[in-house]
């Protein structure tokens, strides 16, 4: 009689480059895929509205290629230690194995989990998956973690990325399957019809990764430098909500494109997709941040901070969230976000500066909005966005940069097509005016159809005054 393991899918919701299930496969025993869903053990940062409904379709996805292999997906509730002994009991496991995580409370989760199962007689095994190279074993000159980019990234590039592990043929199922809870029963998909452009907008599946990620490997990354930063060009790679569900690794993505590039003649990359390559490395950047300072998702990385004097006004926070703040490359930024689950960084960083600098309010209000509505919604990644905006972390902007959401979109909307495309009711204005509505006359604007303070709002602030009043406040937090 075979044994049998149980791999325990997480962040990695894929058959490709999965050591943990490709040991398991190796090892020649019978395998158990489970998936369990514990948001009460991830606390305040359980997934929200729309990497439930991401979370929904991937694991539906997993489950149709498990099934092409001769398996299946066992989907279960928490708590996860409970769960997992449930299997071992009733499918007489002897075997564990996961790929590892970073965020704080499920590293606190695993390790307890693995003592425990190791004091039942349970072998357990865990791998890397999910990043590069795992943040315990990054350090700088110091021996410490770094917590500056330009360093982390030098140093990354003296490091070898270790080649994807290879995909199993076939999975060899248990004699006896334990209960599997139907995904539907699970709730991720929201009582409201926000997603349905979410479905227009995306291939929520391991085989829609690798079609954006080609796509763009072929047609868009060697003019990524140059096209990033425009919001209504389609020149970045989307491929952020599928590597945070692991429907498709960094290392696959990181060979994929050194292969491209050697077909090409090209023994290292070009400029640009170096470029490209550094943004992989930010993303494990943050990671390794999470990883040596946890408190971060709450507090800032400096203590000195803490005495920021953050203001509340939940008319300003509402106006925000509803792309109603009267600037159009805001309200562009916000209203995409809503109706797509995703927001091009470039925006990211206007709006989270309009928040935290000219509305002064605390950038954990904007770190649990992105975290309820984005489908990328990444905690480390999350964390890093925020805390760097808003001058308090590691490697920030400079207190001094405070983005001016006119000029912002001018210089890289110039044309105003992200604008009109998710404000229609400014599509009537010409450019000159597009991101500056209220400086247009009375008869530029009926003749455009915009009555302001109805159809579209005025500014909630001015942008001027309200630098000035935050220049102040980090001044004094700096001094």
């Amino acid at each position: 009689m075979k044994s049998t393991v149980i791999v325990w899918f997480r962040q990695d919701l894929r058959l490709d480059d999965n050591p943990a299930l490709l040991a398991a496969v190796e090892s020649g025993s019978s395998v158990i895929p489970v998936y369990i869903w514990s948001p009460e053990e991830e606390g305040k940062w359980s997934p929200g509205s729309a990497s439930r409904y991401w979370l929904h379709h991937a694991l539906k996805n997993l489950d149709d290629d498990l099934q092409v292999k001769s398996s299946k997906l066992i989907l279960l509730r928490g708590p996860c230690l409970e769960a997992l002994q449930m299997v071992i009991k009733t499918c007489s496991a002897k075997k564990l194995y996961w790929n590892r995580c970073y965020e704080p409370r499920a590293i606190k989760r695993d390790r307890f989990i693995k003592q425990t199962m190791t004091g039942q007689g349970i072998e357990v095994r865990d791998f890397n998956a999910h990043l590069l190279h795992e943040p315990h074993t990054i350090q700088n000159k110091q021996g410490g973690p770094f917590k500056v980019y330009t360093p982390f990234w030098k140093h990354y590039q003296n490091l070898d990325v270790p080649v994807p592990v290879k995909t199993p043929k076939q999975i060899l199922s248990p004699q006896k399957w334990p209960k599997s809870v139907p995904v539907n029963d699970f709730g991720f998909i929201p009582n409201i019809k926000w997603y349905g452009m979410i479905n227009d907008t995306w291939e929520m599946s391991c085989q829609g990764a690798k079609k954006s990620i080609r796509k763009f490997i072929k047609n868009q990354v060697h003019s990524y430098s140059e096209r990033r930063n425009f919001p209504a060009n389609n020149g970045v790679s989307r491929i952020s909500p599928y590597l945070h569900f692991g429907q498709i690794s960094a290392r696959s993505i990181w060979h994929m494109i050194y292969s491209y590039e050697q077909r090409q003649g090209r023994i290292t990359p070009d400029k640009a997709v170096v470029t490209y390559l550094k943004q992989l490395v930010w993303r494990e950047f943050a990671s390794h941040l999470l990883y040596h300072f946890p408190y971060t998702t709450d507090q800032p990385l400096y203590e000195k901070y803490k005495k920021f004097p953050w203001h509340r006004n939940r008319k300003f926070l509402t106006a925000w969230q509803q792309g109603q703040s009267g600037y159009p490359i805001v309200d562009a930024g916000m209203r995409e976000l809503w109706h797509t689950g995703w927001m091009h960084n470039r925006v990211r960083m206007i709006v989270a500066s309009f928040l935290t600098k000219d509305l002064l309010i605390h950038w954990h209000q904007g770190a649990e909005w992105f975290w309820d509505t984005l489908v990328d919604a990444d905690l480390a990644n999350n964390t890093l966005g925020w805390q760097w905006v808003a001058g308090c972390g590691a490697d920030a902007a400079p207190y001094y940069r405070i983005f001016n959401p006119v000029t912002q979109g001018e210089r890289f909307d110039p044309e105003g097509e992200y604008v009109r495309r998710w404000l229609p009711e400014l599509s009537g204005l010409d450019n000159k005016y597009i991101h500056k509505p209220w400086e247009a006359t009375n008869s530029i604007l009926s003749g455009a159809n915009i009555r302001l303070g109805k159809s579209y709002p005025y500014p909630i602030v001015n942008h001027a005054e309200a630098r000035k009043q935050a220049l102040s406040y980090y001044q004094k937090i700096r001094n």
